[in-house]
């Protein structure tokens, strides 16, 4: 029995150290996505304001760095981001736009899949939206009169 136990510890402590020893030279190779900053507050906007804020990353690593997609938690929250592949040493930014429709705080995230190390990344915006004041209200469009 003790043999067995010891063969069994052998071979998972050999299988462990094969996989962290080929997880280390892959991700020696790969993309890196390294972000300024993976969270923005808005803090108050008014009711009916779109908003945006551009999130800038470098690609760090070794290999071009190519995003497959980028979605984000809710309709209210579009994303723009690179389609052409990042070189190793280049930044590129991820753009989230935020529709302020419904009143309230917000918090609503964008995930990033791509062929970086790691392969998913989380962007968080988040913010309160109150509703607008008669100083902060769109002056309403006014039509030309006809001739």
């Amino acid at each position: 029995m003790k043999k067995i136990f010891a063969g069994i510890s052998f071979l998972l402590l050999m299988g462990l150290t094969t996989a962290h020893a080929q997880t280390q030279n892959t991700s020696s190779t790969q993309a890196v996505m390294t972000f300024t900053a993976d969270t923005y507050d808005f803090g108050t906007i008014p009711q009916g304001t779109p908003v945006n804020h551009v999130f800038t990353f470098k690609n760090t690593g070794k290999e071009p760095l190519v995003i497959t997609s980028v979605t984000a938690s809710c309709g209210c929250t579009t994303p723009e981001w690179p389609k052409e592949p990042v070189k190793p040493g280049g930044t590129a930014s991820i753009k989230a736009i935020y529709n302020a429709a419904a009143m309230g705080p917000f918090t609503k995230t964008i995930t990033v899949v791509s062929n970086a190390n790691p392969n998913q990344k989380v962007l968080v915006i988040k913010g309160e939206v109150k509703a607008q004041t008669a100083t902060t209200a769109a002056a309403p469009v006014q039509q030309a009169a006809p001739n």
